[in-house]
């Protein structure tokens, strides 16, 4: 399988044809941001789950998913990635997994046997879920990630705006640093397309890069979210 690494300016107008050309839907709402950075390349996500936008619930009229085909992969990618960036729980629930859940990895390395999983129902009613989970062990110190799932989110899944992020990869790692990429061996027979800021600052050197790499498995007529794995430079 070829591996895509994707530029804000590609994606701006591959975006651009095929949604006003090949879908018979508006992905992008009367409100879409004008063509600056990132911005206008993420479809808003559906507002409920009974939204017509890669539900569920419609996905028993929609067309056969190639799973070769790069467009609903990352179509799905942007709008999982937009429904992080504004809270939207229910949308983002719509994308879960219905079985398998979807799992989050702190660091590059996943560990399917200890990573935490979270069903659909779960993610719908986060902002109200008080727990204190244990997510893994801080790198460089080894102490136990203690955080509620809002505060996890804060700080090992959008700890950056991603839908700004100036490159994208889709089944490429853009940045990685010591920690293993086991991501493709952990999750076989899925794709996944890495939201990166290689840089935030020249001066650092790297040093201060981050991901946001989110896994799908094909299902007979879409992309449902099983993974979501954060990565940032590490000791």
């Amino acid at each position: 399988m070829k591996r895509f690494l994707i530029f804000p300016c590609v994606v701006c107008l591959v975006f651009g044809l095929l949604v006003g050309i090949l879908l018979p839907i508006d992905l992008w709402g009367e409100n879409a941001p004008p063509v600056m950075g990132m911005a206008n390349t993420f479809p808003p996500p559906p507002s409920d789950s009974s939204s017509s936008v890669s539900s569920p619930a419609s996905s028993s009229q929609a067309a056969p998913l190639d799973p070769a085909e790069n467009f609903p992969l990352l179509a799905a990618a942007c709008s999982v990635n937009r429904c992080f960036q504004q809270q939207n729980w229910s949308g983002l629930a719509d994308y879960v997994h219905p079985d398998l859940g979807v799992t989050f990895t702190p660091y590059s390395t996943v560990e399917r046997d200890s990573d935490l999983t979270f069903t659909a129902d779960q993610i719908k009613g986060l902002a109200q879920d008080q727990t204190v989970y244990t997510w893994g062990f801080e790198d460089g110190r080894g102490d136990p990630i203690q955080m509620t799932v809002m505060q996890y989110f804060e700080r090992y899944v959008y700890n950056r705006d991603y839908t700004q992020a100036p490159e994208i990869g889709v089944d490429r790692i853009i940045t990685g640093g010591n920690a293993l990429e086991n991501l493709a061996e952990a999750y076989p027979g899925c794709r996944f397309v890495d939201f990166s800021f290689p840089s935030a600052d020249p001066v650092n050197d790297g040093m201060d890069w981050s991901s946001l790499k989110l896994v799908f498995q094909p299902a007979e007529t879409r992309w449902y979210l099983v993974g979501v794995v954060h990565g940032e430079w590490t000791i």
